[in-house]
């Protein structure tokens, strides 16, 4: 038996070990690329021997690149999407679980549905309906349909952690003359941050990292995100910048770790509590 356990245990370590490595070692060499001279990655090395803050320094430079706007567009855009998504995904959810209404069965199915088709896959209808209302290259028509494609996943997951909340919460309220908004605000919410801050972490992180709905929607140079913005450094036939590339995917960990570290706490309770009822 002890035999067995240290085999297990060793297999255990082995897999995390290679799991590490697999994810960190592209990582470090990003790192390193971004602080690289030159421009090209074929003399790069994960430990530079000459390393330099002339990228960094360059991205930091209006007159030479346009990634603060970029940035910022990323910022504003993810921003926005998660607190519209947290409003309507909490009310949505809210309803779902303490309601009892025509139709609810069939809608909690459609979104099932809706949730396993990935929004990319509607790149056409998203464009045209874009094109329709004139909000091609706003940042508008991007955030709408960030938001409309994080309803239906999160309205599950964060239906699934409201049913655990006691009911009798609710009665109680209403037996003193509560409504259901102060129910909902007062009682319900504060009981719901752990899931709350999975359903903001999720729903900045999408917006923040996406290319191909901002690459379709988005025109103007000026109103790129991150993604679509650094994308231009490297798509040049000649003239591409790697190392500046390098340098830009660096900083874009710094809001998402952020946030990541503010709702660490509530992060596991709420994914786990959301997943296990539904």
């Amino acid at each position: 038996m002890k035999r067995q356990k240290l085999i297990r245990l060793t297999l255990s370590y082995a897999v995390i070990i290679a799991m590490t490595i697999i994810i960190v070692y592209p990582l470090l060499w990003v790192v390193g690329s971004s602080f690289n001279p030159g421009q090209s990655l074929s003399g790069s090395k994960m430990i530079p021997d000459n390393a330099t803050l002339a990228h960094y320094k360059k991205l930091f430079d209006t007159s030479q690149s346009d990634y603060l706007t970029w940035y910022w567009n990323s910022l504003k855009i993810s921003t926005l999407t998660m607190i519209f998504s947290v409003i309507l995904v909490s009310l949505t959810a809210y309803s779902f679980s303490r309601y009892r209404f025509i139709g609810r069965q069939n809608g909690l199915m459609t979104f099932l549905i809706l949730q396993m088709i990935p929004n990319f896959a509607a790149l056409i209808a998203i464009f045209i309906l874009a094109l329709l209302t004139g909000l091609v290259d706003t940042h508008l028509g991007l955030i709408l349909v960030y938001v409309g494609g994080a309803i239906p996943m999160n309205t599950w997951l964060m239906k699934g952690y409201l049913d655990t909340i006691p009911k009798e919460l609710d009665e109680s309220a209403k037996i003193d003359g509560a409504g259901h908004l102060r129910i909902f605000f007062q009682i319900v919410l504060p009981l719901a941050k752990p899931i709350i801050a999975v359903v903001a972490l999720f729903t900045f992180i999408a917006p923040f990292g996406d290319f191909i709905l901002a690459s379709v929607l988005l025109r103007s140079k000026e109103k790129y995100t991150l993604a679509v913005g650094l994308y231009d450094l490297v798509a040049k036939q000649f003239g591409s910048e790697f190392t500046t590339f390098a340098a830009g995917s660096v900083l874009i960990a710094v809001p998402i770790a952020i946030l990541f570290l503010s709702f660490q706490k509530y992060f596991v309770s709420g994914l786990t509590a959301g997943g296990t009822k539904g």
